[in-house]
């Protein structure tokens, strides 16, 4: 998911792609540890998309306490 994508988002879609982000890192994270995983740089990938929303989330939460 690119930053771009990210930012055409509504604050409450970011809060809940972010969610399930998250749950899909759990998930995967669960399956490294079984010995399940052969794409092991989707771990990495995940990481890296959480970052992206998170940035891009609080980005947006400056520019609404500055309009206020």
């Amino acid at each position: 998911m690119t930053a771009k994508e990210i930012h055409e988002l509504s604050p409450v879609e970011i809060s809940t792609k972010l969610r399930d982000i998250r749950e899909q890192l759990l998930q995967l994270r669960l399956r490294k540890q079984t010995g399940q995983v052969e794409k092991t740089h989707e771990l990495r990938v995940l990481r890296k998309d959480i970052a992206r929303i998170e940035t891009v989330l609080n980005e947006k939460e400056r520019q609404a306490r500055n309009a206020a």
